[in-house]
């Protein structure tokens, strides 16, 4: 694949008011610092409605202190076009406003296998799962389908563990925090108090939920073996870390080592963080993991791990080397520029279309009046887009992608999707305490394109082009607290067709298409019924739509 450099790098336009998306998050910030306020929410990027349009949904907060009842979440629907950028709020008509609680996270899946999206919304201080009624509307079946969990989650995603046809649901949890019991942080002087440092707080287990496939879950987070008390977890990533078509769950957590579950093939997962290598940073330190990614970086096959951190921590980046054995490359992989950011949502994602994984980081702290303490850091902050050089190192494009880059603000979760069907993915921030922006790509250094719109996640996907080929896999469960398009976008670089695309379902069958033609969205699915196979290499049956 002809990938050669290009003068200019995509550029980023902020739109998000001129597109509709107006309303602004609840942070609930108080003088009394609940830990809480400052975690802010994620969002999601789907198509609700079948129109073949992404829409967003964003999570909201409300006032715990003061008991004030918030605005609730929003649902947009997206009635632009090619090239056009344009949302409509739809929050009242499909019932989605939320139960009062403090929202946090987001998850997207067709979990009852009608062929709609569905919504679960984390929070703290209750659940709730939303089925996609077909008509434009949701419906809360949080206690029927026995999903409410208990606590402070953060993150979710729909994931099929035990690879029988219907979507499982993963939720992370973060401490045990409780608004009675809410200590004083910082120097005891006006203008000094600061929200806590979640060592001050006990960890919470996450949680697993099995599809029965009736409609219902049942929780299984100890006998699965992802019930790990020592865990204070904010993102949530899935990905086949060993190729062996089993999905594997990474979680990123606050102050105390990450979260490997390997995936057993038989209902449980094995811990293997601290053996595998991507537990800690370099020096043998945990971090305090925000966001995170499960991603090919490097173009070798292997799923590769990201984790955004804490402000003087760098961001991570855990090179699969096989075996299930992972090593810290973020100083050769050129990552050290994030150094006094504190980043949250992320997406490793081909926004130049050269066909390789570039990584876009939003960031912000979460201590309002850092500069007070460390004059060298700032609250609000700009965001840090990395591009892929194609050689395992990547390089700081933020100052050359555009205004949007230049924006200061306070990021939480963030999503990426081809918004307005050019062929650039787009970006879009949930920013805390204020409205979201979105970051339009308008071009530069742009490629030509496909994406793959599966009928089924945790696929996984090979394009090749001009003897190259890349490695990718179908999932919405990425970033921090969020769940981006699963749609599947292959830059294909100065080539208008992928030579080959192959398919790899969780089915067991093998979808290969030749001579696809690029610059378009296309549909493909697996044909086959609802099913469980125990394993590949006992169905290689090959498909060709």
């Amino acid at each position: 694949m002809p990938l050669a450099a290009l003068l200019l790098y995509a550029q980023f336009l902020e739109v998000g008011v001129s597109s509709g998306l107006t309303h602004r998050h609840e942070s609930g910030a108080s003088p009394g610092k609940l830990l809480v306020e400052t975690n802010g929410s994620g969002l999601a990027a789907f198509d609700y409605d079948g129109d073949g349009m992404v829409d967003l949904f964003f999570v909201n907060g409300t006032d715990l202190l003061r008991g004030k009842p918030g605005p609730g979440h929003y649902l947009y629907r997206n009635v632009g076009g090619p090239g056009n950028l344009k949302f409509q709020d739809v929050t009242a008509k499909a019932g989605v406003r939320g139960n009062g609680a403090y929202g946090t996270g987001v998850a997207v899946g067709d979990y009852d296998n009608d062929g709609r999206p569905d919504l679960y919304v984390t929070a703290f201080g209750g659940n709730q799962l939303f089925r996609n009624e077909g008509n434009g509307t949701f419906r809360d079946v949080t206690r029927t389908a026995g999903v409410a969990g208990e606590g402070w989650a953060s993150s979710a995603g729909f994931v099929d563990y035990n690879r029988d046809g219907h979507l499982d649901l993963a939720v992370v949890r973060y401490v045990e925090f409780s608004l009675k019991e809410n200590p004083y942080c910082g120097f005891n002087k006006p203008g000094f108090r600061m929200y806590c440092d979640p060592r001050m707080f006990d960890g919470a287990t996450n949680l697993l939920f099995r599809n029965n496939g009736d409609g219902t879950f049942t929780e299984v987070s100890r006998s699965s073996g992802i019930a790990n008390p020592v865990g204070k977890g904010l993102g949530l990533a899935v990905g086949d870390i060993d190729n062996d078509g089993w999905p594997d769950l990474y979680v990123a957590n606050d102050g105390v080592r990450n979260f490997l579950f390997h995936n057993q093939r038989n209902g449980t997962f094995e811990e293997i963080a601290f053996t595998a290598g991507s537990g800690f940073d370099a020096d043998g330190k945990p971090q305090a993991g925000m966001g995170t990614e499960i991603a090919d970086f490097d173009g070798d096959g292997l799923a590769d791990i990201f984790v955004t951190n804490f402000s003087e921590e760098l961001n991570t980046l855990y090179r699969n080397r096989g075996k299930l054995m992972f090593e810290d490359v973020t100083a050769r992989a050129g990552l050290q520029s994030g150094l006094e950011t504190l980043g949250f949502g992320t997406r490793l994602a081909d926004f130049d279309n050269d066909g390789d994984l570039d990584i876009h980081v939003t960031n912000g702290h979460v201590i309002d009046n850092i500069q007070l303490y460390n004059p060298r850091l700032r609250y609000a902050q700009r965001d840090l887009l990395y591009e892929n050089l194609g050689n395992g190192t990547f390089r700081d494009v933020s100052a050359q992608a555009g205004a949007a880059f230049a924006l200061e603000h306070v990021g939480r979760g963030s999503i990426v999707a081809d918004l307005d069907e050019d062929g650039s993915l787009d970006i879009v921030i949930a920013n805390l305490g204020s409205r979201p922006y979105l970051f339009r790509n308008t071009g530069g250094k742009k490629g030509h394109w496909l994406s793959l719109d599966l009928a089924r996640p945790d696929a996984r996907v090979e394009v090749t082009v001009a003897g190259r080929t890349v490695h990718r896999y179908a999932t919405s469960v990425s970033s921090y607290q969020s769940s981006s398009d699963a749609r599947v976008h292959i830059g294909l670089g100065e080539s208008t067709k992928a030579d080959l695309v192959r398919i790899l379902w969780p089915s067991g069958i093998r979808t290969e298409m030749r001579n696809v033609a690029g610059d378009r969205v296309l549909k493909v699915s697996d044909g086959s019924p609802l099913r469980r196979v125990p394993d590949r290499s006992q169905a290689p049956a090959e498909t060709k739509p």
